[in-house]
């Protein structure tokens, strides 16, 4: 759902409904101020996933779309299940609008836990070729 149409560059957010992904959101949306950008955010599982806790359902969709029609920015939301991962859905939307920032959060993990369980969070570090803001709760 757009609030506006498009007039600067574009910052994606990846979004997840939780504390972190609420700090991540606060700082796009500072980011998008700060740089007269839209925003596009970014909330998406895997079609094979029966239960995703990062994936929004109604109540968290709801305050998001408060949340940025408060904050007055052109905005955006794309919210849909998908066959690649989140990290890549996101690396796709950044490349399909020529984004300047990509805002993510971030968890703290050991190294092992990288390497067994994987991590979008790196996998969009590494591959993505704009700026990226890695945001802690």
């Amino acid at each position: 759902m757009s609030n506006m149409e498009p007039s600067g560059g574009t910052v994606v957010l990846g979004y997840v409904p939780t504390a972190l992904g609420e700090a991540a959101l606060e700082a796009a949306i500072t980011e998008c101020r700060r740089r007269g950008s839209r925003l596009l955010v970014i909330n998406s599982t895997r079609a094979d996933r029966t239960v995703d806790p990062n994936y929004a359902f109604t109540d968290d969709v709801e305050l998001l779309h408060a949340t940025l029609g408060e904050s007055g920015i052109e905005h955006e939301v794309r919210q849909f299940t998908s066959t690649m991962l989140a990290s890549d859905d996101v690396i796709a939307a950044a490349e399909e609008t020529g984004a300047e920032l990509i805002v993510i959060g971030v968890r703290k993990r050991s190294p092992v836990g990288k390497m067994l369980m994987g991590s979008d969070s790196q996998r969009i570090l590494l591959q993505a070729d704009c700026n990226v803001l890695a945001v802690k709760a």
